[in-house]
């Protein structure tokens, strides 16, 4: 088994909440370095989870030949352009998400992957037992043909994610967020949660051909959207709709698939996956039958357990990988040009192991 030698590059939120932990899951593998601007912030996540060194030169991480593996955590304007450091320095690479906010940098991204044998995972994490049991399903046509999909990803907004994130980091509570501010975050709540509900669908159903899409700003102080709706064409002829926000108190995560013989449901809050199908096809009257699927033949890893695990089999990760996030980038862009320009978009790029 490969020993991982982690560095990770941005020591804020994401490292604080989701990279850090779930390394710490990782067997035989090690955070040997954190790279910040803030030194308050390296101190504080070094002490809480025993990482040995750290710095605010993010270079310093790409050129320590110890470090055989590197996470991104950089807000997303960053993301490419220390990802293909971290490919070019030979090392695997975990990308948060989005990939990138430019089709230029997401295509030289995938480039670089594909002159490279290293191994490259891409958020959003989709080999989870949910998307694979429905991707299992609909390949044994127990849905029959696919007619539509749709999912929603949304949570109450940066700030309220922020309150948790500045008490791990041991800050005093600040309204300066970045996600707020155009120029430093360039795209709002669409490439911030809308990726969730976009990479679900692409994840169940296939690759996207079209997009209309429309984005507003209903209630956060910001020039970006709080709030999208979007209608997506399939290849295989299907029809979806996704939608995202910051505005939503409650917090949803869910999707659902429906076909010609039956349905599959999914949401995080019940962390169960629903098959429905009727009971006669003869009378409309008649009860659904439900069965909850039994999700325990499916792999339970989180994203980093997975990315080490496709590390040590030498494979790219079947799902989110560079070309998948090169995907659901061009929907993104193409979803912010739909609602510009009040018209649908079409999507070039296409998916052969989808």
């Amino acid at each position: 088994m490969q020993d991982l030698k982690v560095g990770i590059i941005g020591a804020g939120g994401i490292a604080a909440k989701m990279h850090l932990p779930e390394l710490q899951t990782v067997d035989d593998c090690e955070v040997v370095m954190l790279a910040g601007r803030k030194q308050s912030r390296l101190d504080v996540l070094c002490r809480k989870f025993n990482v040995p060194r750290s710095t605010q030169n993010y270079q310093e991480v790409i050129d320590d030949d110890n470090i055989n593996a590197v996470a991104i955590a950089l807000p997303h304007p960053l993301h490419v352009e220390w990802g293909i450091k971290a490919i070019k320095a030979g090392k695997h690479v975990y990308m948060q998400k989005p990939l990138s906010t430019s089709m230029d940098e997401a295509d030289a991204f995938v480039e670089e992957t594909e002159h490279h044998n290293q191994t490259v995972l891409a958020l959003p994490y989709m080999s989870n037992p949910h998307v694979l049991a429905t991707r299992d399903y609909i390949h044994d046509e127990k849905l029959g043909t696919i007619s539509s999909a749709q999912a929603r990803s949304s949570h109450g907004g940066p700030e309220v994610y922020y309150a948790g994130i500045q008490e791990i980091l041991e800050e005093k509570p600040t309204d300066d967020l970045w996600f707020f501010d155009a120029d430093q975050a360039d795209v709002g709540a669409l490439f911030d949660m809308g990726v969730y509900a976009i990479a679900n669908l692409v994840g169940v159903v296939g690759s996207v051909k079209s997009i209309t899409a429309k984005l507003k700003t209903v209630a956060k102080p910001t020039r970006l959207e709080d709030t999208a709706s979007m209608i997506l064409e399939f290849e295989n002829g299907a029809l979806g709709t996704a939608q995202t926000g910051w505005c939503d108190a409650a917090r949803t995560y869910e999707f659902s698939v429906h076909g010609t013989a039956g349905k599959i449901v999914s949401s995080r809050q019940a962390e169960s996956l629903q098959y429905f199908y009727p009971s006669s096809n003869v009378d409309e009257d008649a009860p659904l039958i439900e069965e909850t699927i039994d999700l325990s033949r499916y792999p339970h890893q989180n994203s980093h357990q997975h990315w080490a695990t496709c590390i040590r089999q030498a494979i790219q990760p079947p799902l989110s990988n560079a070309a998948t996030a090169r995907h659901v980038t061009e929907i993104l862009l193409a979803a912010l040009k739909s609602s510009r320009e009040n018209r649908t978009v079409d999507i070039t790029s296409r998916l052969s192991m989808l």
